[in-house]
Order: C-alpha cells, then sequence, then structure tokens
C-alpha cells in the first residue's frame, strides 16, 4: 500500500510518464528482497545492473535517435524513475542517474561519431558512465581543479586525479573536466586508456561505486574533445541543469519510504493502551512528514515539466527544488526514526538505511549552502 497517492502537477501526469513511473515502480519491487545487500555494497551489483537493463528504464536518459526513449532527455521522466527507485534501492537509482549524468555531455556537445559509439550502450547498459569532476582540492569550487589537458603532436594528454567519482573502476568511459590553458574543457576518456587508473576510497555511510581516477599522461585522440576547447563549463551546466532536479525527485522518494516505514509501526505499536498513530507529538510529527513529503514533489514535478523546453534557464529553480526536496527528506527520515523509537535504531533495517543514505543527498550535485547562495542572488534580481 502506497501512503501518498498524489500524482497530480498542474493536471495528471501525461499517459506515457505515468507508463515510466509505473515501470520504474515494478522493478523497484522486484529489487526488494536484494535492496539492502546491493545498498550495502560499494561493488556494481551485476543483479541490479542486469534488472535494470532489461526494464529499459534508461533509455529515458538517451535521446531516440540513439536508443532511446524520447527525442529530447525529459527531466521529468528522469524524476519519477529516480521517485520509485530510490525509496526502495539507492544501488538501482545510482546506477540509472550516472547513466545520464555520466553521458549527458555526449548528447548535448558531442560528435556524432561520439554520439553513435557510446549513447546506444549506454542507454542499454552494455557500458557504464561516469562524469569526473571533483578533485581533493575542488569540490564546489571547480574552477580550482589542477587536472590538466594539453595538445601536443596532434594529440592530447590527460593528467591529474578526480576525487570522490561515482562509478569510478566500474565506468568504460568518463567524462572528465580539465584545465586547458586558461580556459576549462570537457573530454572523452576511455576506461580502457593506457594511464588510467583508479582506486577505492574508504566505506561511506551510505555505500555505492566511488573511487578516485587518476589520469598519468593519458594520450586521446582530438576527436576525443567534447564541444569545442573552453566549452567544459558550459557542458557541466547543462548537465546539471537537466539532472539536478531528479535529485528531488530520489529525496522525495526516500522520504515516502520512511514516512512508510514510520506510518507501519505507529499503526501497530501501543503505547498507554493505545496505538502510537493517536498520540498526539506522534501524530504531528507524521502529519509535518506527510507535508513535507507533498510539497517536495509538488515543486520537483513542476521545476521538471518548466526544464523541459529549457533545463538551462531553470537551473536555479532546480536548484530550488533540489534544496528543499533533500533538506525535508533529511526532516522526514529524522523524525521517523524518532516514531519508531528503538525500532529505528536497528542497524540494517530499512529505516537505518534510509536514515543514513538522507544524508549525503544535501551534499552532493550542489551543497545546500551553495545553492542557497545561488538562489538569494537570484531571489535579490527578482525582487523589485
Amino acid at each position: 500500500m502506497r501512503i501518498v497517492t498524489t500524482d497530480l502537477v498542474n493536471g495528471k501526469l501525461e499517459p506515457d510518464i505515468r507508463t515510466l513511473q509505473e515501470a520504474a515502480r515494478a522493478l523497484a519491487a522486484s529489487l526488494e528482497p536484494i535492496a539492502i545487500e546491493a545498498d550495502s555494497s560499494s561493488d556494481l551489483d551485476d543483479r541490479v545492473r542486469l534488472a535494470l537493463a532489461e526494464s529499459g528504464l534508461v533509455r529515458a536518459v538517451v535521446p531516440a535517435a540513439y536508443g532511446g526513449r524520447s527525442d529530447q532527455v525529459d527531466p521529468l521522466a528522469a524524476c519519477v524513475v529516480r521517485e520509485a527507485l530510490m525509496g526502495v534501492c539507492s544501488h538501482a537509482d545510482s546506477l540509472f542517474a550516472l547513466q545520464g549524468i555520466g553521458s549527458y555531455a555526449i548528447t548535448a556537445g558531442g560528435t556524432d561519431a561520439q554520439r553513435q559509439e557510446w549513447l546506444p550502450r549506454v542507454a542499454s547498459l552494455d557500458a557504464i558512465a561516469a562524469l569526473a569532476l571533483t578533485e581533493t582540492g575542488a569540490g564546489s569550487d571547480l574552477k580550482a581543479i589542477a587536472t590538466t589537458l594539453d595538445e601536443r603532436d596532434g594529440e592530447l594528454v590527460l593528467s591529474g586525479e578526480k576525487s570522490f567519482i561515482s562509478n569510478a573502476g566500474a565506468a568504460d568511459f568518463y567524462t572528465t573536466l580539465a584545465r586547458e590553458g586558461d580556459v576549462f574543457s570537457l573530454v572523452l576518456v576511455p576506461a580502457a586508456a593506457e594511464g588510467v587508473e583508479t582506486r577505492p576510497l574508504a566505506p561511506l555511510i551510505a555505500p555505492h561505486v566511488i573511487g578516485d581516477v587518476l589520469f598519468r599522461d593519458v594520450r586521446l585522440p582530438l576527436s576525443a574533445r567534447l564541444g569545442p576547447p573552453g566549452g567544459g563549463f558550459d557542458l557541466v551546466l547543462a548537465t546539471l541543469a537537466t539532472f539536478r532536479i531528479s535529485v528531488a525527485g530520489a529525496a522525495v522518494g526516500l522520504a515516502e519510504a520512511a514516512l512508510h516505514e514510520a506510518v507501519r509501526h505507529a499503526r501497530e505499536r501501543e503505547q498507554f493502551g493505545r496505538p502510537l498513530l493517536r498520540l498526539g507529538p506522534v501524530a504531528q510529527l507524521l502529519a509535518d512528514s506527510w507535508a513535507d513529503v507533498e510539497m517536495a514533489r509538488l515543486l520537483a514535478y513542476d521545476t521538471a515539466r518548466r526544464a523541459r523546453e529549457n533545463p538551462l534557464a531553470e537551473l536555479d529553480r532546480s536548484s530550488l527544488a533540489k534544496l528543499a526536496a533533500t533538506e525535508a527528506a533529511s526532516r522526514v527520515v529524522d523524525r521517523c526514526v524518532q516514531v519508531m523509537g528503538r525500532w529505528g535504531l536497528i542497524s540494517g533495517s530499512k529505516i537505518e538505511k534510509l536514515y543514513r543514505q538522507s544524508r549525503p543527498m544535501r551534499i552532493y550535485e550542489g551543497a545546500s549552502e551553495v545553492l542557497r547562495l545561488g538562489i538569494a542572488r537570484r531571489l535579490s534580481q527578482e525582487v523589485p
């Protein structure tokens, strides 16, 4: 049984989006028996990869001309899929999202040859994608990156180290941001290229496939560039504009799953001669949580729809939705742990897993504090 049934933003979801949503929910349900195990691993789970590939859901992050679902990547499609997957299996959510995040620069700025080579394989999960941006000394401040790209003797030479890269060690290619002279460029690096090395990180509080990627004078053809020299940040912004809103969708899915666990517990657990659900303080926690889930969903769906036409024009609003939804998810899951009392503290339980998974969402793809700065700047421009 689903607690939350609202699927409305300016009217019902379109039939094709609803069909996609149901397919994502069906996949999530099929993964539930292995979800806790898969979500506890820092290695790619072949069972999840196979199930996701057979579902065809990844086609939503690739254009139809290259094996995808529609003419352009639809932010709302990514949003509803991530909402369904994250509530059950974060491993599946991460794998789905990164296929889009890691490949979108190819969609937006690649040559037809690059698209033909990689995007059909991304859509079928025959190739795992990754986006390599951050470094030890460069997180939110990407202009501080030290990785370099030089043109020498008709080739490109890539040198540097990227840190905390999702899918490191599992990816078949890395779309990589590097400093090229006085500008920043994006380059497509096959994982099999000579000089590419990876090393795992220490386990995170919410494990997933992540590590460092080292580029030891990696030699690439000039055709490995994505877009023109100096066009790296434009492609990174295009990627964020399209997929940041999907983090809000994932946060909604996580929060709803936590609320489901807490309501079930509060309905069955009795204290002082009545179910917890009928005790005022508990009822308040649950009611506030439902309000948070619904508000976050409405903002996420509305923003995703706005972003369909011009994602970059809606980047500030996508940041707003990501901020609101991830902060709401943290509030909701914290309340739900409180409702469940000592049962919320059991290591390996679903609610404990959701509690750990909620925390990184306020950091990756734009830390809340950084997003607030940009949102406040935009607000100052909007108010006369």
